[in-house]
């Protein structure tokens, strides 16, 4: 669905990604980890056309993503970045709706709009005027205009979900409801892209991770294959334990910081 061929990314003498090469499978959850700085949405902004990188290839669904309209793009993918602020007294309703704009049908796509606001547990707010929302309520509510974005069309057409910290502002049980959601549209063929730091969530969600370090890539692959004490202690210079999670087939992940 994804791939991107020697792709880098520089600002002045600064490499923030370099010559990655990576591809993102349909129907998969991967999960894109590292520390502060290491490149991710750089990375993510990269994959979804916010940013033009500055040597190197990326394709989206086979054909080069320079060649695709921001329109036909946006009927395809769609992207949860960090901040997504609305500065209009719009109803979480009308947020919502928003992501029917490259189709031109939002008029009619209410029950659907609703529906997505039920799968974010936000439906109580769809009257709500986004600026009385707090951080968590405007996150849900901007991740179910995402998921309308994309619709419920066939599996075989091809769609992509892209999200850059979605669970930032999210309480412990709105956060294993958004991946929850996520990972049941991966199985439903969706490909999806997402970055995120709690480790331990990447392990339980996630079915491919994808581990950075200074605009690089450490190793890629499953959980269990790509999250070693060793590894986790070098990419985050933390010392780590790793144990399996009682509650689930993941590893789960502590850690501490070693002494000054």
């Amino acid at each position: 669905m994804i791939e991107a061929r020697q792709l880098s990314f520089r600002v002045r003498e600064r490499e923030l990604v370099r010559s990655l090469n990576l591809r993102v499978r349909p129907g998969e959850f991967t999960a894109i980890l590292g520390p502060n700085g290491a490149g991710k949405s750089t990375l993510l902004k990269l994959l979804c056309g916010q940013l033009k990188p500055t040597t190197g290839t990326i394709f989206f669904a086979g054909k080069p993503l320079a060649e695709w309209s921001a329109r036909d793009l946006a009927k395809y993918r769609a992207v949860l970045p960090q901040q997504s602020a609305v500065p209009f007294d719009f109803t979480a309703l009308e947020v919502v709706l928003l992501g029917r704009s490259p189709y031109g049908d939002a008029g009619s796509q209410e029950g659907l709009a609703r529906e997505a606001l039920r799968m974010t547990d936000s439906e109580h707010l769809a009257d709500r005027v986004v600026t009385t929302l707090s951080g968590g309520e405007l996150q849900r509510v901007q991740f179910a205009r995402v998921l309308l974005q994309i619709g419920w069309r066939p599996v075989s057409d091809g769609r992509c979900l892209m999200l850059d910290e979605p669970i930032s502002n999210l309480d412990p049980a709105h956060q294993h409801g958004a991946l929850q959601v996520a990972r049941n549209m991966a199985r439903r063929g969706v490909t999806v892209l997402v970055v995120i730091h709690d480790l331990n969530l990447a392990a339980q969600y996630a079915d491919h991770v994808i581990l950075m370090k200074e605009g690089g890539i450490v190793a890629e692959g499953a959980p269990a294959e790509v999250m070693t004490a060793e590894r986790i202690g070098d990419v985050f210079s933390v010392h780590a334990r790793i144990t399996a999670n009682p509650l689930c087939e993941a590893p789960a992940v502590f850690v501490e910081l070693p002494p000054r």
